[in-house]
């Protein structure tokens, strides 16, 4: 069945901003960049937490510990994505432990994801602290799990779809609400 487009809710203006005051957050939150390091989630996140590193390097002068993550066999519907899933490499070439991560992803939804990327990085060691940054955070949670940096919140129903290009997967950037045909 195909989705059908409904409305372009950001394009790449709207991004870049979005991205910009993201690390503003990141940075006027934790006081600074020292001991800060931005962990990707595969797919999407990845660019998103090169873009906000890139960001924060150029107001603070640090670059940051950056790290890519795949959650993959983390997921609790393992089994029911394919007999046989994906896996990707995770790329964390530095120590968590002590570190205040922020977990960078696309769209915040159930929250499941945002477990499986947790329970991924205890897997790795006991960081300070972790928080949350997306680009959007469209509702309907099912885990206690919240944003701690949200580009967009977008209210959208169970029938619609939150889609997230980036230029560096998909050769554009911007965000878009589908639906399922009634």
């Amino acid at each position: 069945m195909e989705l059908v487009e409904k409305a372009q809710i950001m394009d790449e203006d709207d991004i870049r901003r979005v991205i910009t005051r993201i690390a503003h957050e990141i940075i006027e939150k934790n006081g600074g960049a020292e001991n800060l390091a931005l962990v990707g989630i595969r797919r999407r996140g990845v660019p998103l937490a090169e873009r906000i590193s890139e960001k924060i390097f150029k107001m603070e002068g640090i670059r940051l510990p950056l790290g890519i993550l795949d959650i993959t066999l983390y997921r609790d519907d393992l089994t029911t994505l394919s007999h046989h899933p994906v896996v990707h490499k995770t790329e964390v070439l530095f120590s968590v432990t002590g570190k205040k991560l922020v977990l960078v992803d696309d769209v915040l939804f159930t929250g499941r994801t945002v477990r499986a990327a947790m329970d991924a990085i205890m897997d790795l060691g006991r960081p300070a602290a972790v928080q949350l940054a997306v680009l959007v955070d469209r509702g309907h949670r099912e885990l206690p799990i919240r944003a701690d940096y949200v580009g967009k919140n977008v209210p959208t129903s169970r029938r619609e779809i939150i889609t997230v290009q980036l230029q560096e997967e998909d050769g554009i950037d911007r965000v878009t609400i589908r639906e399922f045909p009634s």
